[in-house]
């Protein structure tokens, strides 16, 4: 009965690292290796949310010290943000700081019809910068005629 009760009080401890850290590190190198984009998006915002956690426990750690349960919670978090049954971090990428990118002019100018937002929304965070510059000096026609002669060039090799 000792040892149920010493393995239940450090469950946290060895448990949590291959949690928190160990499967998020295959998955992140399984996720880079995909051509699937929702994978990266689980992993990144899982790292993000990972990082949070950890300055908040450096910052708080006198006030965490005194709160036994906080191990416990953390790891919990942890699971739910990291198991593919729930995929935490995806949902809380997709509920809540998609709309803050979106919402923060991240996407660009607001003169964007939907169509051409979801196209903008295909690209990497450089790439969309980029071709956000480029529309605002010449047009979104311009774009399409140079997408179009891309195209043709592309069909001749």
């Amino acid at each position: 009965m000792g040892v149920l009760a010493v393995i239940a009080k450090r469950l946290d401890t060895l448990v949590g690292p291959g949690v928190m850290l160990l499967y998020p590190l295959y998955a992140s190198l399984r996720a880079i290796e995909s051509p699937s984009t929702l994978d990266d998006q689980q992993w990144l915002t899982y790292w993000i949310i990972y990082s949070l956690i950890t300055l908040f426990e450096l910052s708080c750690y006198k006030v965490l010290a005194w709160l036994p349960f906080w191990p416990y919670i953390k790891l919990l978090f942890c699971m739910w943000l990291v198991l593919p049954m729930f995929h935490g971090a995806a949902y809380i990428y997709a509920n809540y700081i998609k709309k803050y990118v979106k919402s923060s002019g991240l996407l660009g100018s607001s003169n964007f019809s939907e169509d051409q937002k979801k196209v903008l929304e295909m690209m990497s965070f450089d790439a969309r910068k980029s071709v956000t510059q480029y529309v605002d000096k010449h047009g979104w026609e311009a774009l399409e005629r140079a997408i179009k002669a891309a195209e043709k060039e592309a069909k001749k090799h």
